[in-house]
C-alpha cells in the first residue's frame, strides 16, 4: 500500500530568535556569513524555523501545531452518557486477562499494563461514540481491538523492522492542521515495494507514530493522500483496501479527523467507487477532494508542493530516527505519568498528554475531599444549631 515518508520539522521559536536570522544592514560582510552560516545549522538541525531569505529544507517533523491551533474543546456528556461511561469503564477494569488470538477458545493471559494504559477515558468514549452509544456493541469492539492489537502486534513493529518501507518518504508525519490536528502524508508516487502485508503493518505503525505526537486535548489525526504522479501499479489493491478500510474503522475509531485527497486519476477515482460501499457514512462526510489544502492547514506547516512555505526534503537517514526518537520519548513521558498517578484505567489523555488537566485519581481524591468537607460543615452547623 502506498505510503509516505515521515519528515521532522523545525519547532516554534521567539519572535526574537526569528530576527537574528535576518542581519541588519549596519552588519559587515564577514558578520553576514556568519549569522547566515550558524542560522542555516540550526535550521537543518530543527531548532528554528527558515526564514524566508533561507534556502534552508526542513528534513525533520515539526513538534508542535501553531499557537493559534488548538483542538474544540470536549463535549459535556449527558446523564445517560456518563451513565454508559462509567458501565464500560466497570467493565474495563474487570478484564484481568485477554486471549492471545481472536481464534475460539485461544489461551488467556494476563492483562498488560500497556493495555491498561491504552485503556484511557477518551479512548473509551470513542468507542461509545462509534458505537452511537450502545453500550454492548461499544464494551464488544472495545474488548475485540484489545485482541486485535495483541495479534496483530501494534505494539512489537520497530522501527528498524519498518524502516525499509518508509525508505523513500511515501509517509511523513509533518506539520498540524488548523485544528492541531497531526499531519499524515501517503504520497503513492513514491512507493518503493510490492503489494505484501508489510505495506498495512507500515502504515498501521505510522497511525500510532501519529497519535503519539498529537497535542493534549486532540484525538484525531487529518490524512493527506495526494496521487500526483502516481501510477496503478502503485496504489493498493481492493482487497488491500478494504483490510486497511476494516483496520481503521473497526480498531482505531474516532480517529480521522479529516481526508484531504487530492490529483485524483481516473484509476484511483474507480478505485474509490469500489470501496465505497465499505466505507462508513460518518468517515464518507470527513473526505475531502481536491480542495486548496491551506483552507486546513497553515502555509507554515503545510509542504511546499501541496500549496504552502515549507521546503520539505525527505533525507531517511536524519527524518527517520528523529521521528521515532521524538514518538520514543512522548510515549515514555506518557507512561510515567500513568505510573505516577496510579496506573488507571480510564485515566485522561489531556493529563498523560501533558495537558492541563490533572490525573483522573487525583481529581477523585478532590471530588472525596469535597464531599468530606461539606459532609465536616454540616455536622459543625448541626452541633451549633443543638448547642442553641
Amino acid at each position: 500500500m502506498a505510503t509516505a515518508a515521515v519528515e521532522p520539522a523545525p519547532t516554534t521559536t521567539e519572535p526574537t530568535e526569528k530576527i537574528l536570522l535576518v542581519p541588519s544592514a549596519a552588519n559587515d560582510a564577514s558578520s553576514e556569513a556568519q549569522i547566515s552560516t550558524v542560522d542555516s545549522k540550526s535550521i537543518r538541525e530543527g531548532n528554528v524555523p527558515p526564514s524566508p531569505e533561507e534556502n534552508v529544507p526542513v528534513t525533520k517533523p515539526f513538534e508542535h501545531p501553531e499557537p493559534a491551533c488548538k483542538p474544540a474543546a470536549p463535549v459535556t456528556l449527558t446523564t445517560d452518557q456518563q451513565s454508559k461511561y462509567d458501565e464500560l469503564l466497570k467493565t474495563a477494569k474487570s478484564w484481568e486477562t485477554l486471549p492471545k488470538t481472536s481464534t475460539k477458545n485461544a489461551e488467556q493471559t494476563p492483562i498488560l499494563d500497556e493495555e491498561r494504559m491504552w485503556l484511557t477515558r477518551e479512548c473509551l468514549l470513542r468507542y461509545l461514540r462509534a458505537s452511537k452509544w450502545h453500550l454492548a456493541q461499544a464494551t464488544t469492539r472495545l474488548h475485540s481491538t484489545l485482541i486485535w492489537r495483541r495479534e496483530y502486534g501494534t505494539d512489537t513493529f520497530t522501527a528498524d523492522y519498518i524502516s525499509e518501507e518508509n525508505a523513500t518518504g511515501k509517509q511523513v508525519i509533518l506539520g498540524y492542521d488548523n485544528e492541531g490536528r497531526p499531519c499524515l502524508y501517503l504520497l503513492p508516487n513514491k512507493q518503493n515495494t510490492k503489494n505484501s502485508p508489510k505495506q498495512v503493518e507500515h502504515l498501521v505503525f505510522m497511525l500510532e507514530r501519529t497519535l503519539e505526537i498529537t497535542p493534549p486535548g486532540q484525538e484525531t489525526l487529518a490524512l493527506l493522500v495526494d496521487f500526483r504522479n502516481s501510477s496503478a501499479g502503485s496504489n493498493p489493491s481492493v482487497g488491500t483496501g478494504r483490510q486497511v478500510l476494516n483496520i481503521l474503522q473497526n480498531h482505531y475509531p474516532e480517529r480521522l479527523g479529516r481526508a484531504l485527497i487530492t490529483h485524483l486519476p481516473w484509476y484511483v477515482t474507480t478505485f474509490l467507487k469500489l470501496i465505497s460501499p465499505f466505507i462508513d457514512p460518518v468517515t464518507k462526510t470527513k473526505m475531502r477532494y481536491n480542495e486548496p489544502l491551506t483552507d486546513h492547514i497553515p502555509a507554515s506547516q503545510l509542504m511546499k508542493n501541496a500549496g504552502g512555505d515549507v521546503d520539505f526534503e525527505y533525507n531517511h537517514e536524519v527524518y527517520w530516527p528523529t521521528l521515532n526518537a521524538l514518538a520514543d520519548e512522548r510515549r515514555k513521558a506518557r507512561k510515567a505519568r500513568w505510573e505516577s498517578a496510579g496506573k488507571c484505567i480510564g485515566e485522561s489523555e489531556i493529563y498523560l498528554w501533558g495537558g492541563g488537566e490533572k490525573s483522573v485519581g487525583a481529581m477523585d481524591e478532590e471530588v472525596i475531599e469535597a464531599v468530606q468537607g461539606l459532609a465536616v460543615k454540616e455536622g459543625e452547623g448541626q452541633e451549633t444549631k443543638a448547642e442553641s
